[in-house]
């Protein structure tokens, strides 16, 4: 059994609703409701009684509730116990962010804000999108760093959940140069000659983002899949070592586009409209209201550090308008 199981039982038995529990719980309904069938398939039982509408608990789902709340409580107050016993500085912040970011925006994005406040003790779990928002949503991480668009948007409750707009990361397509320092690859491909494309997982979010910018590419492209893997970095070696064309975040590509390593693809040219297949995401920063309100030094480091960040924020908007 696993815990998530528990915690979306919990959650359905208040809502009584599976499709609003599987957007609290930031999952789909059909996977939401496998993780129910899960859960009852491990009981041997059924929790839910799906012949009525509003949902409603069964005998054994009315007595296994119960039991979940305890079982939440206990896990809870045993990582809360765990945690006041571990040897890392007492005002340690802990940040989700995905992986891209991890390695590429957030080391440059501390170190300003660092140069403002001070040393900051972080702890970062690098996860996907989903899993990161997740983790604040269970209270595993203290600020969440993440992707934003509008074709999938971040389903946070505004009355819960602080966030706060960083910046912003385009998206587009990239190849390793070939002779005569032209790309190896183009766009966007024919019928009988499709471009060797380089894909994201389905599951990934700049997976859903390129299934966008393929989706509305002003003309149709034709491409080969010949590889796949969910990490932007791991696109970013195949397409460095000539394999195919991937669809990269421009902060994961930079230095290797300034040393020639790697050439994007929908730039003007020949008189072909700039951008064609270019996405652009917003960079944000997510915050649990009630969690940011305690006493302690962690709570404080953590209101300090949103405070920076807004501030900054707010002078970089007013010199944009003064502009």
């Amino acid at each position: 059994m696993e815990l998530k199981w528990l915690e979306d039982f919990v959650s359905l038995a208040e809502t009584r609703s599976f499709s609003r529990s599987a957007e609290l719980r930031h999952v789909t309904q059909p996977a939401f409701s496998r993780r129910i069938q899960a859960l009852e398939a491990w009981l041997g039982t059924e929790l839910i009684d799906r012949s009525v509408y509003p949902t409603r608990l069964t005998p054994a789902g009315q007595v296994f509730y119960e039991q979940a709340l305890a079982m939440l409580s206990q896990f809870h107050e045993a990582r809360t116990l765990l945690r006041g016993h571990m040897a890392t500085p007492a005002a340690t912040i802990e940040f989700a962010v995905p992986h891209t970011l991890s390695l590429t925006y957030f080391p440059r994005w501390l170190q300003r804000i660092e140069a403002q406040l001070g040393p900051v003790h972080a702890r970062l779990r690098a996860l996907n999108v989903h899993d990161a928002l997740l983790s604040l949503v269970e209270g595993g991480c203290d600020l969440v760093m993440g992707y934003h668009h509008p074709s999938h948007p971040v389903a946070l409750d505004p009355a819960r959940y602080d966030m706060l707009t960083l910046g912003t990361e385009p998206i587009s397509p990239f190849s390793a140069p070939g002779r005569a320092g032209r790309a190896r690859h183009t766009l966007p491909g024919t019928p009988d000659a499709p471009a060797p494309y380089l894909s994201y997982t389905p599951n990934a979010y700049l997976g859903r983002m390129t299934e966008v910018i393929i989706a509305n590419a002003p003309t149709r492209l034709y491409l080969d899949r010949i590889y796949e893997t969910d990490m932007a970095e791991g696109l970013k070696a195949m397409a460095l070592a000539g394999h195919g064309i991937a669809f990269l975040p421009h902060s994961a590509v930079e230095d290797a586009v300034a040393e020639g390593k790697l050439i994007r693809l929908d730039r003007a040219t020949r008189g072909v409209a700039q951008d064609r297949f270019t996405l652009t995401m917003e960079i944000r920063l997510y915050r649990d209201k009630l969690a940011a309100q305690g006493d302690d030094p962690r709570h404080v480091l953590m209101r300090k550090l949103w405070d920076v960040v807004s501030a900054e924020l707010a002078l970089a908007q007013q010199a944009g308008a003064r502009n």
